[in-house]
């Protein structure tokens, strides 16, 4: 069974600057959730606090029934995967290196490289399609390419949560879509729960089992998206007028813009 995640009450700061108050979440199990909103509404910061990278002012984050704060580093590891919006790879790596240190969560003392974790990489690898990479170095791989890497090396962590943030920034549409499709593949096929922020309206409604709307550092709405994307939410927290239509392909709603309620400066 898929790991509990929760974010209960939580106040969230950097420099003494709060940036997210009374935020609650609760991410379904064995579902893609992701997180909506206007730029720096807190949609990273709730992300890096639900992945233990920042420590909450006040309230906590419940992974499996208990405060997150009270596993081991390698055991938070081993239960939830991180894809931050930017990652660097050590000059030079190879692609089956970076990928092969997604098992680093379960090497021990005296437990170093193993059959399982082998079979982990080029698990990982066939399903991110990146096998025929496996040699080359990740600074000579196109965008699309390295995207999927980066997602074979939490795949190679084998956690039952993965914590995508904006997997599809800087990519052209249609690796945008090759990514999402991936993650849709994790999720309904090996059954891992995702928790994603995502920028694209539409493509949100599309792979989307649940929406977290936020606004100001706040959640404003939570559910299906056919029940959370309105013609009033998209007012209020995107400023934005807009008709909502059923997609033709995904029967999922989509969102056309018709103007900014924004004032200029």
């Amino acid at each position: 069974m898929s790991e509990l995640l929760a974010a209960q009450g939580l106040t969230l700061a950097y420099d003494g600057t709060t940036v997210a108050r009374d935020v609650t979440v609760v991410v379904p199990p064995g579902r893609i959730t992701v997180i909506i909103g206007p730029n720096a509404c807190g949609k990273t910061t709730l992300l890096r606090a639900l992945a233990r990278l920042l420590a909450p002012k006040s309230g906590n984050v419940v992974l499996d029934g208990k405060d997150i704060r009270r596993y081991g580093t390698k055991e938070v590891a081993r239960r939830l995967g991180l894809l931050p919006q930017a990652m660097t790879a050590p000059f030079g790596i190879t692609v089956a290196d970076l990928i092969a240190r997604g098992r680093f969560p379960h090497q021990e003392l005296f437990r170093q490289w193993s059959v399982e974790d082998e079979a982990a990489v080029q698990a990982a690898m066939r399903l991110t399609r990146v096998t025929a990479l496996a040699d080359r170095e990740v600074d000579e791989l196109s965008g699309g390419q390295r995207q999927r890497v980066w997602l074979a090396l939490v795949l190679a962590q084998e956690t039952p949560l993965m914590l995508l943030d904006e997997p599809t920034t800087y990519l052209d549409i249609a690796h945008q879509l090759d990514v999402l499709e991936l993650c849709r593949k994790l999720n309904r096929e090996e059954r891992r729960t995702l928790v994603m922020v995502l920028h694209d309206l539409n493509q949100a409604a599309r792979y989307a089992d649940h929406l977290v709307v936020m606004k100001d550092g706040a959640v404003v709405a939570t559910g299906a998206p056919a029940d959370v994307l309105t013609v009033e939410l998209l007012a209020h927290t995107f400023g934005l007028e807009a008709r909502i239509v059923v997609d033709p392909v995904s029967e999922t709603p989509m969102v056309i813009p018709v103007a900014s309620l924004e004032r200029p400066d």
